[in-house]
C-alpha cells in the first residue's frame, strides 16, 4: 500500500495544486483515464469545502489530503480540523446568522462530491471531518519477456 500525504495552508489558491497532485497520483495508481476528471473535480470540491470550514472558524491548521493506493482501489481522504455540529447542534464558533447559509453551501458541496464519486464516506465530529472517496483501479498490463 503506497500513500502520499499532502498538507496545505487553508487558502483557496492551494486547492488547484491538490487537484493536480491527486490526478497525477490517481493516474499512476491505475485509475481509468475516463475517470480522472471526476477525481480532479471531487478533490477540488472536498478541498474547497475544507478550506472554507477552516477559514470560517479561523483555524490555522493545514488541510490534510491522503492519497492511498491499494491493491484494487485508490482512495483519497480530505480532512479538516473544523468542529462540526453533531445531532442537529450548531457547530462551535458559528454565529447565529451564518449557520443556514454555510450549512446549505456545505450540503451542496457534499451533493456534488456524491454525484461524482460512487464510493464516498463522510464523517464529522467536534474535532474535524473527513471525506473518503474511493475508485477502482486496473492493474498494469503484464509484459512477457
Amino acid at each position: 500500500m503506497a500513500t502520499v500525504e499532502l498538507r496545505f495552508s487553508a487558502l483557496p489558491e492551494h486547492v488547484r495544486t491538490a487537484r493536480l497532485v491527486a490526478a497525477a497520483v490517481a493516474r499512476r495508481a491505475g485509475v481509468d483515464e475516463a475517470v480522472l476528471d471526476e477525481v480532479r473535480l471531487a478533490v477540488g470540491e472536498a478541498c474547497t469545502r475544507a478550506v472554507g470550514l477552516h477559514q470560517t472558524v479561523g483555524i490555522s491548521a493545514p488541510v490534510k489530503v491522503l492519497l492511498i493506493e491499494e491493491e484494487k482501489q485508490f482512495s483519497i481522504e480530505v480532512g479538516d480540523e473544523a468542529p462540526h455540529a453533531v445531532s442537529g447542534e450548531r457547530a462551535p464558533g458559528s454565529g447565529p446568522g451564518d449557520a443556514d447559509g454555510e450549512a446549505d453551501e456545505d450540503e451542496m458541496g457534499l451533493a456534488v462530491i456524491s454525484g461524482l464519486v460512487d464510493d464516498v464516506e463522510v464523517s464529522a465530529g467536534e474535532h474535524g471531518g473527513l471525506i473518503k472517496m474511493t475508485w477502482p483501479t486496473t492493474p498494469p498490463p503484464t509484459i512477457l519477456v
